[in-house]
């Protein structure tokens, strides 16, 4: 049952993932603008440029706050991710046996 619940949400959150792909990508271009921006803010020594850097990193936040799509295509790859561990961990676990050897054997 662990196993076929695994899959369904591996399935589920794979089709999350691959459905929000394109506004990820979005983003990662978005945050990239803001964070450059930011940086070049900092060295900015005239007013106009801190006010021209100031608006650069105001559209890359507001390109970013309105990728709530991509938030939830992250939230999914979290999701494969732990799925993908919990899979390993169950598989490790299956191909154990410590009765292999018995006392009375020994």
């Amino acid at each position: 049952m662990k196993t076929f619940l695994l899959i369904c949400l591996t399935v589920i959150a794979g089709i999350m993932f691959l459905a929000n792909v394109g506004p990820m990508i979005m983003l990662a271009i978005s945050i990239t603008i803001a964070y450059y921006g930011v940086k070049k803010f900092i060295l900015a020594e005239t007013t106009g440029a801190k006010v021209w850097w100031a608006i650069v990193i105001l559209i890359g936040v507001s390109i970013s706050l309105s990728n709530i799509p991509a938030m939830i295509g992250v939230v999914a790859l979290v999701v494969l991710y732990y799925t993908y561990k919990k899979w390993k961990q169950e598989k490790e676990t299956k191909n154990y046996t410590p009765n292999d050897l018995s006392w009375d054997e020994l």
